[in-house]
């Protein structure tokens, strides 16, 4: 079942490397670096209907990297609540898949986080909502590390521990860069799994790229704390051109690099 979800992580990134490449977009690398995490929420652990994406007892997935969100389109496309073929709008004027995530706009889509820093606030008062209505779904918040430099961000951490509320998870993509640098350089974002803990979260450390410890991380019992998964990723992760190297953050690739990343991918064109 893993080979499986490894396979399906592999036909997502080679869609992202080509949907970059086709709408001139960037943000490609940091797309990249998430793609097994959504992968083992999305056909493992989410509570989720594509045919009713605003089902009331469905669990809720806030993307706090909206600059990424073509991964989660990509996600959301194999997993039935579109058609593949939407995702050649991908950030096309008009379309239903805007290069920040609009809400109402996009099946699956549950919260705009263009503005990063928010999301964990919006996700912690989607599970104190599920706490006062009896309504029983778990929600879950993917952020990046450099969301972690945010002041907002540990507001809510502060808070998240004190209230009562449904099943939490944040899942911190930890690609180690941010926009004009190494994220880690910028702001003393380590020790990250101590941080968390302190503040009163059951909280650990993963390889981001590998499924099986993602999913033991997610599946683990629970005992009554939000719960944060530091998950060590790589930037760029499935081409060899792109992983680790900071240009790619506004990189789109050429119509070569698509072939290469075929290559490597083990995609057939």
């Amino acid at each position: 079942m893993n080979a499986d979800l490894d396979q399906i992580s592999r036909e997502i990134r080679f869609r992202l490397i080509q949907i970059s490449y086709e709408a001139k977009s960037a943000h490609l690398a940091g797309a990249l670096s998430c793609v097994d995490l959504l992968v083992a929420l999305y056909w493992r652990i989410l509570k989720i209907d594509p045919i009713a994406p605003e089902a009331n007892d469905r669990d809720r997935l806030v993307f706090s990297k909206g600059h990424a969100v073509s991964a989660l389109y990509a996600v959301l496309a194999k997993r039935g609540f579109f058609s593949e073929e939407t995702l050649a709008l991908y950030n096309q004027p008009g379309a239903a898949l805007p290069e920040q995530p609009c809400p109402g706009l996009t099946p699956g889509v549950e919260w705009a986080t263009g503005s990063l820093g928010h999301g964990l606030g919006v996700g912690l008062g989607m599970a104190r909502a599920s706490s006062i209505q009896k309504n029983p779904h778990a929600t879950f918040v993917l952020m990046s590390d450099g969301e972690c430099q945010e002041g907002s961000v540990w507001e809510a951490a502060m808070l998240a521990p004190k209230l009562k509320t449904g099943p939490l998870t944040v899942l911190v993509d930890f690609n180690g860069w941010q926009a004009t640098g190494r994220s880690r350089e910028i702001m003393q974002l380590e020790p990250l799994v101590e941080k968390w803990t302190a503040f009163g979260w059951d909280a650990c450390e993963v390889d981001g790229h590998s499924i099986p410890e993602i999913l033991a991380a997610l599946e683990k019992p629970r005992d009554g704390r939000p719960r944060a998964i530091i998950a060590r990723t790589i930037k760029g992760k499935g081409a060899s051109f792109i992983e680790d190297d900071n240009n790619w953050h506004y990189r789109s690739p050429s119509a070569e690099e698509v072939e290469v990343a075929a290559k490597e991918l083990q995609i057939s064109l």
